[in-house]
């Protein structure tokens, strides 16, 4: 993306942003390329990201906001993990940081402009997207959600997809609040090999998960990160498919799961997101 001329990115990263930024300008030859550090496991941390990135628009450092790219997402082995607020990990940066950092940004945003937050296809909970490996979604109260408790890898595992089925819902409830002509739509990337996801995980279940990645790679059931991010980058430039509110696959516009409709829970995960965010 960052090779297309005449184009301005700021780049969020939990580490070092600028050095981020500055590597991706070397790599591409592109001479606009911000870094702006954006730490998702702490409210504070995305206000203050969110504020940089407004005040470089407001000030005329930073052009009016013609898109944005949420591809954040952790998976824990325990649904206990707290975030600087207290909130459930998974939950709170895989939903509640986007929302917030959207809904602060939203005031900026340019027609035509779209939003593209990255989903999971493991929100559906069928075996033949998942073959398995992650159990079915299971939605509450925001939040009882956001709330830490007791579980290992089967309870964080539907924690992370019930966290991608969260995704789909704040999308449809952006589809409804943004401007017009700014567009709203969740992407499956599906799966994706080689992007050190277990990270949190010891040694050796992350091997086991790593040798599980490599064989549906061999299989074809899956992608390396070059490729998914190339697939990823080439379906916005080309401008994303189907009405605002949709789901992407792999660049195709398709249904999400039955259970991804549902506007009473949409417009609960807007109202008590917001308070949760503060």
């Amino acid at each position: 993306m960052a090779r297309r001329p005449h184009d301005h990115y700021v780049v969020l990263a939990r580490g070092d942003a600028a050095r981020a930024a500055e590597t991706l300008g070397q790599a591409t030859g592109a001479d606009r390329v911000v870094g702006v550090s954006c730490d998702l496991g702490s409210l504070a941390d995305v206000n203050r990201a969110a504020g940089m990135v407004t005040a470089g628009v407001d000030a005329g450092r930073l052009p009016p906001l013609g898109g944005f790219l949420g591809n954040a997402g952790v998976v824990f082995l325990t649904t206990d993990t707290r975030t600087a607020d207290g909130y459930e990990a998974t939950f709170a940066i895989n939903v509640l940081a986007h929302q917030l950092l959207i809904r602060l940004l939203m005031p900026r945003f340019v027609a035509p402009a779209w939003v593209v937050l990255t989903t999971s296809d493991s929100h559906f909970g069928q075996f033949r997207y998942t073959l398995g490996a992650t159990p079915p979604p299971r939605w509450a109260a925001p939040a009882e959600l956001a709330t830490p408790r007791h579980g290992g890898p089967q309870a964080a595992g539907r924690a992370y997809a019930t966290s991608k089925l969260g995704t789909i819902y704040l999308t449809h409830a952006l589809a409804r609040r943004l401007p017009p002509g700014v567009g709203a739509h969740s992407y499956n990337p599906a799966l994706v090999a080689g992007t050190d996801f277990f990270r949190a995980a010891p040694q050796p279940l992350r091997a086991v998960m790593q040798g599980f990645f490599r064989l549906q790679l061999a299989l074809g059931r899956g992608m390396t990160a070059e490729r998914a991010g190339r697939r990823l980058a080439e379906t916005i430039l080309a401008g994303m498919p189907g009405p605002s509110g949709g789901y992407v696959d792999r660049g195709r516009a398709v249904p999400s799961s039955p259970e991804s409709y549902d506007e009473g829970r949409e417009e609960e995960l807007w109202r008590e997101g917001a308070r949760l965010c503060g």
